[in-house]
């Protein structure tokens, strides 16, 4: 399998409000930079979709380095919160869970690849960080 590193991040003008998303994709020597957004969103719903939209691009299964500033999204596979909420029918005790149309996505996508989750902590000189945050705040700019 090949092993790919993806860097993302996720931005929100107002939460919710105008919101964009980053993703880097490093593979040996080459690099893909993903952005987008949506009119009205929120920061989570950017950050999960910056991880799916890096997924997504994949061609083929492969070994990924899934690195994020969202404790959001890197604890709820660490922890395991996603495979509970999930069985569950995506509630959290009576709550029901946030996003399940987007963590279902991402439960899909890393049952094809490999992926390592790894927290960054966002705003902090982390190269890739800091281009996905650039990535993700000019797309959330952009829909002004």
């Amino acid at each position: 399998m090949k092993e790919v590193s993806i860097y993302t991040d996720g931005a929100c003008r107002g939460n919710p409000g105008r919101g964009g998303w980053g993703a880097i994709l490093v593979y040996g020597k080459y690099e893909r930079e993903l952005s987008g957004g949506d009119a009205m969103t929120t920061n989570n719903r950017m950050e999960l979709t910056a991880a799916i939209e890096g997924l997504s691009a994949l061609k083929e299964p492969c070994r990924v380095t899934l690195y994020s500033d969202s404790k959001y999204l890197v604890d709820a596979f660490l922890e395991g919160w996603v495979y509970s909420w999930e069985a569950h029918g995506w509630r959290r005790g009576k709550d029901e869970v946030k996003n399940p149309d987007l963590w279902q996505r991402l439960l899909e996508l890393t049952s094809v690849h490999e992926v390592k989750f790894v927290w960054v902590k966002g705003h902090n000189g982390h190269d890739y960080n800091e281009r996905c945050d650039t990535l993700a705040t000019a797309y959330a700019d952009s829909l002004a």
